[in-house]
């Protein structure tokens, strides 16, 4: 489920492309020194956002530097490091994790199986150093495998579990960085305007969880009716195989699918609208007001499916 939350490389300055390189490939860089490098396989856009939020709140500049790396061994890379590209990288490597477990006791995949046994010793390193986030997200995670089990119909119902994963993450990010202990739900106050940038953050991240799991489902429905596994847009929208194709399908979910997207993603706009960013704000707006958008276009387009996505 991840992947999706990336840059629209077209409309970002040189500068600030540089830096969100720096920062992915930071993300890289810091796996491989801390765990290894059979967990850099698992590097996703995703994570790189969320270290660039997190980070935006710091007033201290970013310092890159020129390195190589087994990806680029002749031509040096921009790497930048700090603590949150530190914890976007152990986050990244958490729900990995879960991924793999589910992917064993889903489908016994031996890749699966061979990665779980790969990752057990790292597991072990994060419950240590993460144990309430690890639990939480866990939690949340068995909430939405028993939903999916269920064949929940509900949108919301089935996009929830997900949306507080991502809140989690946002809201122990703001304490492992910050040291914000004293965070309080942002359900509690009343105005956007009121909320702290914690409380922000959690927002934001809350609501990109929901866009994150739409664009997800909307994605597989092909993959899904073929395989027969859950899809909540399948189950709200009462899909029946011998009544209509995938296509006929998309057609007619695309104006409510649509919707629930762009709600999303302007919600998620307006929290970071409202945050205290004090750097690389050009490149959190472009993910959000143009990267995103795009991959929502390319997603729920029936005429633009399949169109290949462009590698940083």
């Amino acid at each position: 489920m991840l992947g999706y939350v990336k840059i629209d490389k077209g409309e970002l300055k040189v500068r600030e492309y540089e830096v969100y390189c720096g920062y992915y490939c930071g993300i890289c860089k810091s796996i491989g020194k801390r765990y290894g490098q059979i967990p850099r396989m698992v590097l996703s856009y995703d994570a790189a956002f969320l270290a660039l939020t997190l980070a935006s709140l710091d007033r201290e500049p970013d310092l890159p530097s020129q390195e190589h790396c087994i990806a680029h061994h002749i031509q040096k890379k921009t790497v930048i490091r700090n603590k949150a590209i530190d914890y976007a990288a152990d986050v990244m490597l958490i729900l990995a994790w879960y991924k793999i477990l589910d992917d064993v006791k889903d489908e016994g995949k031996f890749s699966a199986r061979a990665a779980s046994l790969a990752f057990r010793r790292l597991r072990r390193k994060l419950l240590k150093k993460y144990p309430q986030l690890c639990s939480s997200v866990e939690t949340r995670l068995k909430e939405l495998s028993l939903l999916e089990r269920e064949n929940c119909p509900s949108l919301d119902a089935a996009a929830e579990a997900f949306s507080m994963i991502m809140e989690t993450l946002f809201v122990f990010g703001i304490k492992t960085l910050y040291g914000d202990a004293s965070y309080e739900d942002w359900r509690s106050v009343s105005r956007e305007e009121d909320l702290t940038s914690a409380q922000l953050l959690a927002k934001l991240g809350y609501h990109m969880g929901k866009w994150i799991y739409l664009i997800d489902a909307a994605d597989d429905i092909e993959e899904n009716i073929e395989s027969g596994a859950y899809n909540p847009l399948l189950f709200r929208f009462r899909y029946e195989r011998d009544k209509e194709s995938a296509e006929e399908f998309r057609a007619r979910i695309e104006e409510p699918l649509r919707f629930n997207l762009f709600q999303s993603l302007a919600m998620t706009g307006k929290c970071a609208g409202l945050l205290d960013i004090r750097k690389n704000k050009g490149i959190i707006e472009n993910v959000i007001y143009f990267g995103m958008n795009r991959k929502t276009e390319e997603v729920i387009s029936i005429k633009e499916k399949g169109e290949a996505d462009e590698s940083i």
